[in-house]
């Protein structure tokens, strides 16, 4: 349901506020570049620190802006189950065609208390649901096993896969069956999680280099693999270096010098040291992204 390169989309903030405008060129900027979906309040956008109201305005906005262009898959998860069926209803009434929601964080449930969490909000709210397996920040570990349960729950339709674990990748795609869509959660696993049989990635660097994230993925579908093999090694050190220090600081930073957002993110993120901004601008630079 959910195939291709989607990109985690930023949320851009001008002096301390949502910058709305910049957002719906972002939209733009994707989706000439060949995008396959857009997920709006994601941890790229930033959204532990939006409040309610922003978190709903700024998927109302990327709705708006796609036109059923591409789909829309709003960030809705919560450790709250309340919260998150909250949050997913109001994507669901905005118009989203899918809503993606990270394992519940801190709280650190069990195996049997995370399956019925996505249960209950799958119960609640009649949306595609992809599961968010993150837990180097949620602090647990949605297991094969319980992800081969959920699958069976009919609007669970896939997973984003940041395990870092390509062993958890393969067994959560051989017990998940082939309907089921298993997206990376790490651009640089994309390739050999499509390589298994998995089916794109939710991609930080979609946000800055679009075209060549999609035409990985595409010339990979299309059994080309010696042009996906070049554009992996190709985009490697920009994704090294959007991860230099915490997600999203640097895509936002490297954004602001392709003069495409401010360069702002909200505490208790903060900017860049001045040594790796310098890396940053150099690999932007070399990549042929710079705006002077």
């Amino acid at each position: 349901m959910f195939r291709g390169a989607i990109v985690a989309i930023v949320t851009p903030f001008k002096n301390g506020k949502v910058d709305e405008a910049a957002l719906r060129k972002l939209v733009e900027f994707q989706i000439k570049n060949g995008t396959d979906g857009i997920v709006p309040c994601g941890t790229t956008g930033e959204s532990s620190t939006l409040s309610h109201e922003e978190h709903d305005r700024v998927i109302e906005v990327v709705i708006d802006a796609a036109k059923k262009r591409v789909p829309v898959i709003a960030g809705t998860g919560s450790n709250s189950t309340a919260e998150a069926i909250r949050l997913t209803r109001h994507a669901y009434k905005a118009g989203a065609d899918g809503a993606l929601m990270v394992c519940p964080y801190y709280n650190r449930p069990t195996q049997e208390g995370l399956y019925q969490h996505y249960k209950a909000v799958a119960e609640a709210v009649p949306i595609p649901i992809i599961v968010y397996n993150i837990p180097g920040r949620t602090g647990v570990n949605i297991n094969p096993d319980t992800l081969a349960r959920l699958a069976k729950i009919k609007n669970i339709v896939g997973v984003k896969e940041a395990s870092g674990s390509i062993k958890q990748m393969s067994d959560v795609i051989h017990l998940c069956g082939p309907k089921f869509d298993v997206l990376s959660g790490d651009d640089l696993f994309t390739l050999p999680l499509m390589a298994m049989g998995g089916h794109g990635v939710i991609s930080v660097i979609s946000n800055v280099a679009p075209a060549d994230m999609a035409a990985m993925v595409d010339a990979f579908l299309a059994g080309d693999l010696k042009k996906a093999r070049t554009l992996h090694y190709k985009m490697t050190p920009l994704i090294d270096s959007l991860f230099v220090e915490t997600n999203p600081t640097p895509v936002k930073a490297a954004l602001a010098m392709m003069k495409k957002i401010s360069y702002e993110v909200r505490l208790p993120l903060y900017k860049l040291s001045d040594a790796n901004y310098e890396k940053l601008k150099k690999i932007v630079g070399s990549y042929g992204l710079m705006k002077e």
